[in-house]
């Protein structure tokens, strides 16, 4: 049996408007090469300096976990040739980074939770891309100096699925800190995964194998467990000195497969030397002060919707995974709903409807969703009415829940004597089968509500039915 260890070293494009050592725009999706000017170009003479909303975020994201923030850091350059690097060297932090050691929790479904150790994060400029088309390649230097927060976790993973839950919640910590839009599609938001293995009760760290650049979920939980699988075979077969070794391998999702990439570079190789054009970075009092009092984070979020709204755990957990769903869900809550009945209808049936759309663009309000289901709590529409209403907003977010109601004739009838002359007319049409109910034949009665029903169109409150049936067959 074999224990599995997983550190991950996850980049965040930091949403500032310009790049980490010069004014040029970080905007996506631009003409290649616009974005571009002396200094991310590497060109002779050019001088970095250094963006102050770059070290902000880097301070609200310490705060949110819980690390050591470093009141002085070191810029370094990190030397390697690469065709999308101008410079042959990139700044990073290496001795020093902006954050020190922190902390991350992951949720378990049944429950539990596990506290992930996290190394440091430092700031970095990134390089631009390589666009390959057949024999040529093209490079693009838009993204070259965007700043990056490079988090790098302990090895404190044991399965690719705590990797994932991992991910999703620092993912999730980004988006409500506001500090990026973690667009995984745009690499906001990327992940390098290094692997072991080692026998289960050895202490012994065995050689790592990074898997670098991964930009999706799906794909990292099956980038690791190919990876493992490779490992674990090679181990077994005897041959895993001669088939893993430290190296730097990519993930290729047609195949399912990690292939070699490169030999894996140690600290060394690197060269890593105090940048000479940039000063040590220091974090004031006053800077600790304003950027350390960040938003409710998904934790506190959570434990506040338990509490207040008195919903599962689970439910709560479900709900403040994305800081737009959570954000819904308490504008739900203002309408005076139960937290039961809201957590259903904006997971369930919003959701389910929305499908591909995120719920950022539900073309209905979280008001309007809250009034749909304070008409089923007041008993005005029944529950089955209210995913009719439901499917017609969608399709005309202009219209308002009561002019729905009403134009869709959904309205439940709760007047006894509208309901009893139904009642005494089923009643009088079916003389035997009331004989039936009153010799002990109790099943009859759901054969009377179902009538009720089918004679009121669905509009009839159920309940009241039941109630007034009883009154009548006694």
């Amino acid at each position: 049996m074999f224990e599995v260890i997983l550190g991950l070293e996850v980049h965040v494009q930091l949403n500032t408007n310009s790049k980490l050592f010069c004014s040029c725009a970080t905007s996506f999706g631009e003409e290649p090469n616009t974005n571009v000017c002396p200094t991310c170009l590497g060109l002779p003479g050019a001088l970095p300096v250094l963006n102050k909303e770059a070290v902000h975020k880097a301070i609200m994201l310490g705060t949110a976990l819980k690390s050591q923030i470093n009141k002085k850091s070191i810029f370094n350059r990190k030397n390697y040739f690469y065709p999308d690097l101008p410079n042959g060297y990139q700044i990073s932090q290496f001795e020093v980074p902006v954050v020190g050691l922190g902390e991350l929790t992951i949720d378990f479904e049944d429950g539990s939770s596990k506290t992930i150790g996290v190394t440091r994060a430092h700031l970095e400029n990134d390089a631009g891309k390589n666009i390959h088309a057949g024999d040529v390649s093209h490079v693009d230097l838009n993204r070259a100096g965007t700043p990056l927060l490079e988090i790098v976790s302990e090895p404190d993973m044991r399965s690719s699925e705590e990797a994932i839950l991992y991910l999703k919640k620092l993912h999730s910590i980004v988006r409500y800190l506001g500090i990026s839009d973690a667009n995984m599609q745009e690499g906001s938001f990327r992940c390098d995964v290094n692997v072991s293995i080692r026998p289960k009760g050895d202490e012994k760290l065995y050689t790592r194998c990074e898997i670098k650049n991964m930009n999706s979920f799906k794909f990292i939980e099956k980038a690791i467990k190919y990876e493992v699988n490779r490992q674990i075979e090679a181990w077994e077969d005897g041959v895993y000195e001669d088939e893993v070794f430290q190296e730097t391998r990519l993930y290729d999702p047609d195949k399912d497969e990690t292939r070699s990439m490169r030999g894996k570079e140690d600290a060394a190789d690197y060269r890593y030397f105090p940048d000479p054009d940039l000063l040590p970075l220091v974090i004031t009092d006053e800077m600790m002060e304003k950027y350390s009092q960040i938003p409710e984070l998904p934790d506190e979020k959570k434990e506040r919707f338990v509490n207040d709204y008195k919903i599962k755990e689970y439910d709560a957990s479900v709900v403040t995974a994305s800081v737009e769903m959570a954000n819904f869900f308490d504008e739900m809550m203002k309408e005076e709903i139960t937290g039961k009945n809201a957590v259903t209808w904006l997971t369930v049936e919003l959701q389910g409807r929305l499908k591909e759309t995120s719920i950022e663009n539900s073309p209905i309000t979280a008001k309007k969703l809250a009034e749909v289901v304070k008409n089923i709590e007041n008993s005005t529409i029944s529950g089955k009415a209210a995913k009719e209403v439901l499917d017609f907003l969608i399709e005309n977010p202009e219209e308002e829940v009561e002019a729905v109601i009403e134009k869709l004739g959904l309205k439940q009838v709760s007047d006894d004597g509208a309901l009893l002359s139904m009642i005494d007319e089923i009643l009088a049409a079916n003389e035997d089968k009331v004989a039936e109910y009153k010799s002990g034949k109790e099943k009859m009665f759901a054969f009377f509500v179902g009538q009720t029903m089918k004679a009121s169109k669905g509009t009839a409150n159920p309940q009241k039915v039941s109630q007034l049936l009883k009154e009548r067959l006694s």
